[in-house]
């Protein structure tokens, strides 16, 4: 590490500051990773939207041979 010519003390070098900004950036996202996700009830009218095998779809199935 180098060190300023007047006090001797440690210089803050370019390593330095990025290994720091990149654990702020760590330390700021984390709340977002912890927060829990809550669960969503489905309602009945987002239930009956839901894929139904009616006959133009078993038609498809036969023509395309699934």
């Amino acid at each position: 590490m180098s060190k300023t010519k007047e006090t001797g003390e440690p210089a803050v070098d370019r390593r330095s500051f990025f290994k720091a900004l990149g654990a702020g950036a760590t330390l700021a996202a984390t709340p977002a990773i912890v927060t829990p996700a809550a669960a969503v009830d489905p309602g009945k009218e987002e239930t009956k939207a839901r894929y139904r095998e009616s006959e133009h779809v078993k038609a498809f199935y036969r023509v395309n041979r699934f």
